[in-house]
């Protein structure tokens, strides 16, 4: 998804999630430089001695939001088998993505992980793990509609949100596709029948579909985004760690189990 998007569609959400904080332990984003440096049990330097700090901005359903007083999503299980791994517990920071996304939530954080994809402009701030996302596109579609593929889409009600690789794939693929403003208002048109299929990143659309068996995900497309943990420039120690674990959660099946619980299954 193009950075505008992302940031559209947190507005409303961000503000609801304020209210909601209750008794969630939140810290506001700021220098944390005063508070030295701790080394963890599994000899990782820690802003705060017992504790992977994180940066993330809350909320972004699915990868981090707010439910049953806690803090949840396939970025927040990543999250917590990172500090699994460092013997140490969570401690989220709830930051804006603009200073994630520039690198200058790592002043008071061990790492950022926000549903960041990795680009040129960004790795140029922040070094970044391994992948562990290919936010690829998707292309979800009502059973009703009998679209099978994008070709079968042609000529049907096809939604995509403006701005975004989704809607410049479409029209590549001769899709005259309705355009909205956000994912959400995307996702209400589909479920309403107002349009019979969407095409979007699929960490959104398959979270969105995922318990409703009146839709499927039809097909995936590869646009090379990809999604990945960010830590200050420099600091080996933590990347070597992150992507350790990141590794044990691949070969284990962990990661694909996360993937599963968020996004849904992913068609073939």
């Amino acid at each position: 998804m193009q950075l505008k998007s992302r940031a559209t569609a947190k507005l409303s959400a961000k503000a609801a999630a304020i209210l909601a904080v209750g008794a969630i332990s939140l810290t506001a984003c700021g220098g944390g430089g005063s508070t030295p440096a701790a080394t963890s049990s599994s000899g990782v330097q820690l802003i705060n001695a017992g504790k992977l700090t994180i940066c993330s901005d809350v909320p972004y359903e699915p990868f981090e939001f707010q439910k049953d007083g806690k803090i949840v999503g396939f970025d927040m299980d990543i999250a917590g088998e990172l500090a699994k791994d460092m013997k140490a517990e969570v401690n989220v920071v709830d930051s804006s993505f603009e200073a994630i996304e520039t690198g200058t939530a790592l002043t008071g954080c061990d790492v950022s992980i926000s549903s960041i994809s990795i680009t040129d402009t960004r790795k140029a701030l922040m070094d970044f793990s391994d992948p562990y996302l290919n936010d690829d596109l998707t292309l979800v579609a009502s059973e009703a509609s009998g679209i099978t593929n994008v070709d079968g889409a042609k000529g049907k009600k096809v939604g995509v949100q403006q701005a975004t690789t989704g809607a410049k794939y479409a029209k590549d693929k001769g899709i005259d596709a309705q355009q909205f403003e956000d994912t959400g208002l995307l996702v209400q048109a589909l479920k309403a029948g107002t349009i019979e299929a969407a095409l979007g990143n699929q960490s959104v659309l398959g979270y969105a579909i995922k318990d409703d068996s009146k839709f499927k995900r039809v097909e995936n497309y590869a646009t090379g985004e990809k999604l990945g943990i960010a830590v200050k420039k420099g600091n080996t120690a933590m990347l070597d760690q992150v992507n350790t674990t990141l590794k044990r959660l691949t070969d284990d099946g962990s990661l694909k189990k996360f993937e599963t619980t968020w996004f849904g299954e992913a068609t073939k």
